[in-house]
């Protein structure tokens, strides 16, 4: 099965030698796409989701973590406590004013993170569960249209903003011309070299009382590791709720509560 997905996916997603694609896009167009990536994963209310995390390491059995998310778009909160297995249970991460802190339940103490922290000793970061803030974070540079599988793509380099922290500085996305949506992206380190590839194989569409208009949320990525080659990181967001949450929810008293 999972020599039958990797197929799949390269069927899917791999670049092909086709015709390139028709984009041409001025500096500010390419600002301008990079927006609407944003605008269309931004609820401007509260967010809820269930995460099934697959981590994947070479020579070992794969584990599975689950989680819930919960995000305050508006006020830029973010918060993911993890449930399962029992070993991580209760540790929580928790994003305020800028500063991502880390709980855990044995110790009882908070640590202030780095946006490059792996999110509960996964390949996940903080940026793979929170909203898309892309270009506010980064510099926009488009690279050139083509094709992408069987799908039309607009290529762009990201380069992070002075004094912004993000896990990664430099970042290559390929974007759905039709729907605008991401499909691909490369992340690296300041000396060029290739940390992360992701894949977006499933968006689906949500509508949010608060935006009053449809949402995209990535249902499916695919994280491969490009340091530790067949180290492999899935993450499924099931059962997003839209709707709106308790206002003291965003609190370091809240997840030492629950995690209790």
């Amino acid at each position: 099965m999972k020599f039958f997905t990797l197929i799949l996916l390269a069927t899917i997603l791999t670049p092909l030698s086709a015709r390139a694609a028709e984009v041409k896009l001025t500096p500010a167009e390419s600002v301008e796409w990079i927006k609407v990536v944003d605008e269309r994963q931004r609820n401007s209310g509260d967010y809820k989701s269930e995460c099934f995390v697959k981590e994947t390491e070479k020579d070992k059995e794969p584990k599975i973590f689950q989680a819930t998310v919960y995000r305050r778009d508006l006020d830029n909160k973010f918060m993911i406590l993890f449930t399962r297995p029992k070993d991580e249970a209760g540790k929580g991460y928790l994003r305020i004013d800028k500063n991502l802190w880390f709980y855990d339940p044995n110790t009882g103490k908070w640590e202030r993170r780095t946006e490059r922290e792996k999110i509960g000793g996964t390949n996940s970061r903080r940026s793979d569960y929170d909203e898309s803030r892309l270009a506010e974070e980064y510099s926009v540079n488009f690279l050139g249209g083509g094709k992408l599988g069987a799908y039309e793509v607009a290529k762009f380099k990201l380069q992070a903003k002075p004094e912004v922290d993000v896990a990664y500085p430099v970042i290559e996305l390929w974007v759905d011309v039709a729907g605008r949506n991401v499909l691909k992206r490369e992340e690296y380190a300041l000396s060029g070299k290739l940390m992360r590839t992701t894949y977006y194989p499933k968006w689906n569409k949500k509508f949010s009382p608060s935006k009053k208009a449809d949402v995209w949320v990535p249902s499916e990525m695919r994280v491969f590791d490009e340091l530790e080659k067949g180290n492999s990181t899935i993450i499924v967001i099931k059962e997003t709720d839209l709707s709106s949450l308790d206002a003291n929810l965003f609190t370091k008293a809240w997840i030492e509560a629950k995690s209790k």
